[in-house]
């Protein structure tokens, strides 16, 4: 199939993109590089399209969906650090950004899987989180709910498309990692610990670490993301795609710590030194991945040991 990705230079998009490809179809990739990079796609460049542009372009948006079969939207401002520092511009690039992948793939008629994430459910104590659980949020006050509501308003529209026939499947990421991420740690916590272990730094664990994640290896991510394009009985559906395996960020520091055999110590920080006054975090983040393997026929198969391996070769070959 004529495959356009938005975002396909970023961390998870360029790994959707290898495995678009390896699968046989044709791949467009529409990205500013405003967070991915152009190294992420060295070994596809010859065999894909790439198209340097924004989803804030709605022209450009219409004429690359008008050439595709099927949309993967993943283009966004992501990592709760960005959104922190810049939420005008976040708000934007989420909101009309979709808005313009969503009005295309509506005026082409274009089927389109739109990558949501777990903070929509914000704060709520309920785990595991089910895809039709309540969702949670702190006031608009505070700048990291914004990403959250964003995201949200984007599942919204991408709903309201579906209710009037537009074939459209959303999925919802849970801490996924692997290579790729970016190595300054902005958009994620086992990058930021990695880039602390190897430099022999104190490693900063927010809060008082107890707080807990699920963390998918972008295989798996990918994996589900691409059934979710092309499993039947998927469309007007959310699927949660998170691994089940839940672990303290202070455990996780500790594990990475030892993976690399550093001597870091672990240094507990208060959030509001990394993120300013105000910021709130979510205690657990579990999924309930049961529609996910139900409907798509998924289920994670990398455990936290064997991701963290892959990803601390994979960075290690990066000196």
């Amino acid at each position: 199939m004529r495959v356009l990705v938005t975002g396909g230079a970023g961390y998870i998009g360029s790994h959707l993109v290898d495995h678009l490809h390896n699968e046989g179809h044709e791949v467009t990739v529409l990205d500013n590089l405003s967070t991915g990079r152009i190294s992420n796609l060295t070994d596809r460049l010859g065999h894909i399209r790439f198209v340097n542009g924004s989803i804030l372009d709605s022209d450009l948006v219409s004429a690359e969906v008008d050439k595709a079969e099927l949309v993967f939207h993943l283009a966004a401002a992501v990592g709760v650090r960005h959104i922190v520092d810049d939420p005008l511009q976040s708000l934007l690039t989420n909101t009309q950004g979709t808005h313009n992948v969503l009005a295309a793939c509506f005026r082409h008629w274009t089927k389109v899987v739109f990558a949501s994430t777990s903070e929509v459910y914000g704060r709520t104590s309920k785990v595991p989180m089910r895809e039709d659980d309540d969702r949670v949020l702190g006031p608009t006050t505070v700048h990291r709910w914004s990403y959250a509501t964003a995201k949200a308003i984007d599942e919204h529209l991408a709903l309201a498309y579906s209710a009037v026939g537009l074939p459209v499947v959303i999925v919802r990421y849970f801490n996924s990692y692997g290579p790729r991420l970016d190595e300054r740690g902005y958009g994620s916590v086992v990058a930021n610990l990695l880039r602390h272990s190897l430099a022999g730094s104190p490693l900063p664990v927010h809060g008082d670490g107890s707080q807990t994640r699920c963390f998918c290896y972008v295989d798996d991510t990918v994996r589900g993301t691409y059934l979710a394009g092309f499993a039947s009985g998927a469309e007007g559906r959310i699927f949660n795609l998170g691994n089940t395996e839940e672990i303290t960020i202070v455990n996780l520091a500790e594990m990475i710590r030892d993976s690399v055999g550093s001597s870091s110590p672990i240094q507990l920080t208060p959030y509001e030194q990394y993120y300013g006054p105000g910021f709130q975090d979510t205690r657990r983040r579990v999924p309930d991945i049961e529609a996910a393997g139900r409907v798509l026929g998924w289920k994670p198969e990398i455990d936290l040991a064997e991701g963290l391996g892959r990803t601390i070769d994979w960075w290690r070959s990066q000196d």
